[in-house]
């Protein structure tokens, strides 16, 4: 069978580095043979630290490099001691998901004394000197996009919009800012509420907001997961015609898509995510690659252009 559009664009991510050798020359040091050893530190078990996973480990091997693997489990301590072991095992480079931006700076002065590079992903300091780099998405981009749909759907006329975040954390809050700061002057924002990130809790956020605001037309949902749950509370209330905006691109919000349970998604493929992570830090210790912050791409996505969307998670991991 051949293989999809989707899996062959993935398939290729990753292999940039494959036939340029495996000498590497990190923070000036002697460089030595063999093959570069990067450590991932993991933040957590869910779905989507899975997918990053995979995406680092296979790009790694891609690459000719090899990866060391820990998971921090959301503690903070747990990270700063999964930090300390990789430099104990000296790696040449780690790769970091943080489980909190408060967790950050005592990472980044270890390694930092360590002389060990640190290449984060999802956050940037403000103050990247100590680090080698970071990987992040567009996440005010994000939301934009999705605003841009409901402004050009809505076509002028007066449209009323909710909101459900995700836990009030950075990345939801930017993703949240994105979408409203760009709402033109005929969209009213009326309802929102956390969703936690939690199909359940959106659920029972979107039920009491189409109670509240029964003439609710679009919401942005800042999760596909979340966003499902919001589909089931709305169309338990009847209010079928309400048109939600979201954020992923997974195969089952792509479903979505052509089912006409969702009207728009934005892509956010963790395995770009991990993918880019992996190039970025080998690019950065050849020397190859000048600018210390990478971003993954974001694509509007609708029924139209869904089997174009990228891969968001390497399934055959």
């Amino acid at each position: 069978m051949p293989m999809s559009i989707r899996r062959l664009a993935a398939a290729a991510i990753g292999i940039v580095l494959l036939a340029t050798g495996c000498t590497f020359q990190a923070n000036d040091s002697a460089p030595h043979a063999g093959p570069v050893v990067l450590g991932f530190i993991n933040g957590g078990t869910t779905s989507f630290h899975t997918c990053l996973q995979t995406a680092v480990t296979k790009t790694t091997t891609n690459n000719l490099a090899k990866v060391v693997v820990a998971n921090s489990n959301g503690s903070k301590s747990a990270e700063l001691h999964n930090v300390q072991d990789m430099i104990t095992d000296k790696v040449d480079a780690i790769i970091l998901l943080s489980v909190d931006a408060d967790a950050l700076n005592a990472d980044i002065d270890a390694a930092h004394k360590a002389k060990i590079p640190l290449m984060l992903i999802a956050v940037t300091p403000s103050d990247d000197s100590e680090t080698l780099g970071a990987v992040i998405s567009d996440l005010p981009g994000i939301g934009k996009l999705d605003a841009q749909w409901v402004d050009d759907d809505a076509v002028g006329n007066p449209v009323r919009v909710a909101v459900v975040s995700g836990d009030g954390g950075t990345a939801s809050n930017l993703m949240v800012s994105g979408f409203t700061k760009n709402l033109t002057h005929n969209v009213k924002l009326v309802g929102g509420g956390r969703g936690m990130f939690n199909r359940t809790t959106a659920k029972d956020v979107a039920t009491k907001m189409i109670k509240d605001h029964p003439d609710i037309q679009y919401t942005f949902v800042a999760n596909e997961d979340m966003a499902f749950g919001v589909r089931e509370a709305f169309d338990a209330a009847g209010a079928n015609g309400v048109k939600i905006v979201t954020v992923n691109g997974t195969d089952e919000g792509l479903a979505a898509l052509k089912d006409g349970k969702f009207a728009a998604t934005v892509s956010n493929s963790v395995q770009d995510l991990g993918s880019l992570a992996v190039t970025h830090t080998l690019a950065l210790l050849r020397n190859e690659e000048e600018n210390k912050i990478s971003r993954v791409g974001a694509r509007l996505i609708t029924k139209a252009n869904a089997d174009t969307a990228p891969l968001y998670c390497d399934t055959d991991g």
